[in-house]
């Protein structure tokens, strides 16, 4: 029961920094091609 709560609790974490960084990538490469385009962001 412990290590079921524990596993649970932790994957949250996991998961929350997972989504965070892939919108992160998209936003830098997003960026990175408005950059080279000569665009700006916004």
């Amino acid at each position: 029961m412990t290590i079921g709560l524990t596993i649970y609790v932790l994957m949250w974490p996991v998961i929350v920094a997972a989504i965070l960084f892939l919108i992160a990538r998209g936003f830098f490469r997003d960026v990175s091609e408005a950059k080279k385009e000569g665009r700006p962001v916004i």
